[in-house]
């Protein structure tokens, strides 16, 4: 017969197991609770007073002043649940957010995200809730998304976003009975009315981003109630809940306390600074930006360039002002078995797709240009990354205009101070890292997503077979462009 002191661990055991028991069941309840809530009925449902409908028409304006927030989101039930917790700015705009929870499948990890543009970093291991994301994000392995607009992700992020507003909308359509009080409820500790009213909650749209793509909400399904807002005296509101166009439950908590300054991954620019005019030894860096490219032996080149909505490319290559020619190998990341060449020289454009071999990730071009591979001649840039390399070549002529330039921070790059400088000129934002000797040691350009593609530079001399004149095309030659981006100083057009 086993002692006391004998049968004490198995008594703990089953204790811990217990307990353990109880804690899962409390989060799936408190879960569970978020979606299906409902207020105490302290008194009968009604219509809003004046003063209800002021504060429900006004709380999009107030999250807008508070800038940042901690949200926490909750998005499908049982085992389709998705959980996001992290932040978001609406100053910038842009969302920092950890994604997990048992219905999360491939946007596990961490994801940043603006109106127009969303990366991710994927963690397939992020099965249960997310942990809060790093207030320094990760560098590598993020990756350009597109989301199906006003589903799962994109429609929680087109909440997010649209959640603050810069103007208050009109009062009178919830005063017309646009909106019910439901009860009473404490979120966070603050005392709170329970609102219920459409999205947005004065029935208008103001303009405001709402998420990926132009991405909205949407409006309830059929049969379904409008969305709930929790709002406190100030007008502050503190919880949402709803459903996005395909009828997902969804409910968002704010933390207007939670609300450290944010910052975003390279590919979406970069962490904030300071903008201001350059000084006077800025400027004259700037204007001896040309002659010290043109008079070095070049450099090799990196990129990193998230285009369109899906396109995830790297390259690497050389580059030599003197010469004016750029000779590129870049591939998709989600692409194997193919690379394309890609050749900028005072002509213009010739572009080659050719196989990789088995187990090569990124291979430079080869050298020299091989002639027989089908290449495609082009006057003009055909898309943003011929305009990234031709901008790069450029910076050996004329300096950028010094009323369209402001330094936007100091930064660091190949272990070296660099200053990051801003033009904005003909249509294009392009971003020059100067290092202190003047040496652009990273060019950025901003695309029509809404994403920033990189261009990263080490001088030094380039191999042979770098600089021969392009390999020509089989059959008839192209017409010649009347005026070929080579010049320096011409128009950059994407032709």
């Amino acid at each position: 017969m086993a002692s006391v002191d004998d049968s004490a661990p198995g008594r703990r055991r089953v204790t811990l197991v217990a307990l353990g028991v109880v804690a899962v069941s409390s989060a799936v309840a408190l879960v569970a609770g978020l979606l299906s809530w409902t207020p105490a009925p302290t008194e009968a449902a009604r219509a809003l007073t004046g003063d209800e409908a002021e504060r429900l028409a006004a709380a999009r304006v107030a999250t807008y002043r508070d800038v940042r927030a901690g949200v926490r989101v909750v998005l499908g039930t049982g085992a389709g649940r998705t959980d996001l917790i992290g932040w978001v700015d609406w100053s910038r705009p842009l969302a920092y957010l950890g994604v997990g929870g048992p219905g999360a499948g491939r946007d596990r990890g961490l994801v940043q995200a603006t109106p127009t543009a969303v990366v991710h970093r994927p963690d397939p291991t992020v099965i249960v809730a997310p942990a809060r994301p790093p207030l320094v994000p990760p560098g590598d392995r993020w990756r350009l998304r597109s989301l199906p607009a006003g589903r799962g992700l994109a429609g929680a992020l087109a909440v997010l976003f649209g959640l603050a507003a810069d103007r208050t909308g009109a009062v009178e359509p919830l005063r017309a009975g646009g909106g019910r009080w439901l009860g009473r409820d404490t979120v966070g500790g603050e005392q709170v009315d329970v609102l219920q009213a459409a999205w947005p909650p004065t029935g208008r749209t103001d303009g405001t981003p709402t998420g990926p793509a132009g991405a909205s909400p949407g409006q309830p399904t059929a049969g379904g109630a409008d969305p709930r807002w929790w709002v406190d005296r100030d007008a502050r509101l503190r919880r949402w809940a709803g459903r996005l166009a395909d009828g997902l439950p969804i409910t968002v908590e704010l933390d207007h306390a939670d609300r450290p300054a944010l910052w975003p991954v390279d590919a979406l620019g970069g962490r904030s600074g300071l903008p201001r005019a350059p000084t006077d030894e800025e400027a004259a860096r700037l204007g001896r930006l040309a002659t010290r490219l043109r008079t070095g032996p070049g450099a090799a080149v990196t990129v990193a360039a998230p285009l369109g909505g899906t396109a995830n490319l790297r390259g690497t290559g050389w580059l030599s002002w003197s010469a004016g020619v750029a000779y590129l190998s870049v591939a998709e990341l989600d692409t194997l078995g193919r690379r394309t060449l890609l050749r900028r020289d005072r002509a213009g454009f010739a572009r080659a797709d050719v196989p990789v071999e088995p187990g090569t990730a990124a291979p430079g071009p080869p050298l020299p240009p091989p002639p027989d591979v089908g290449w495609r001649l082009a006057g003009r840039p055909a898309d943003e990354l011929d305009m990234l390399v031709d901008t790069a070549l450029r910076a050996g002529g004329p300096p950028p205009p010094a009323d369209a330039t402001v330094r936007i921070r100091g930064d660091r790059r190949a272990d070296r101070p660099v200053d990051v400088f801003e033009v904005r000129h003909r249509g294009q934002c392009l971003r020059y890292w100067l290092d202190r000797s003047g040496f652009p040691r990273r060019l950025e350009l901003r695309t029509a997503g809404g994403a920033w593609a990189q261009l990263d530079l080490t001088p030094g001399p380039l191999p042979a077979g770098v600089t021969p004149p392009a390999p020509k095309p089989a059959g008839p030659k192209p017409p010649r462009a009347a005026s070929p981006p080579g010049k320096a100083g011409g128009p950059v057009r994407a032709g």
